[in-house]
């Protein structure tokens, strides 16, 4: 089960699995050992309720199915890859344009967790290309 909380539980190696209601914490702790060749210290299980919920639109209501979360302690040092996060590499791309002009474009992430691009415009001299002439009347 990968959600915000358990994903900070990972570091002090508590990690989350959603597991039949019928199970033991032996059990648990038997299929975690063997299915990732870790050796479990501790399991907590816990009992979620299913939740009654309304219909929009008609009087009537529903029930949501319950389920049986298991929180499994490794051994220090002990780590499950599945769970593990891979670092963000902020990377800055240079794009030359069809004038020759070097760009470079950085993402970033807003408040709302939307991708946004900024393009600057690499640093060069600027050298004139024409020069005038004066012409003057006589």
């Amino acid at each position: 089960m990968i959600t915000e909380k358990s994903m900070k539980l990972t570091g002090s190696s508590l990690y989350t699995f959603l597991v039949d209601k019928n199970s033991t914490k032996p059990q648990i702790a038997k299929a975690v050992s063997s299915q990732f060749k870790v050796d479990v210290v501790k399991v907590k299980t816990i009992n979620v309720k299913g939740e009654v919920k309304m219909q929009r639109r008609i009087r009537k209501s529903y029930s949501t199915s319950g389920f049986k979360k298991a929180l499994v302690q490794l051994k220090k040092g002990q780590k499950i890859a599945m769970f593990e996060q891979a670092p963000e590499a902020k990377e800055d791309v240079v794009v030359t344009t069809a004038e020759g002009e070097p760009t470079v474009m950085k993402e970033r992430k807003d408040l709302f967790r939307r991708t946004k691009v900024k393009v600057e415009k690499g640093a060069q001299t600027v050298v004139p290309t024409t020069q005038r002439k004066v012409i003057t009347g006589k």
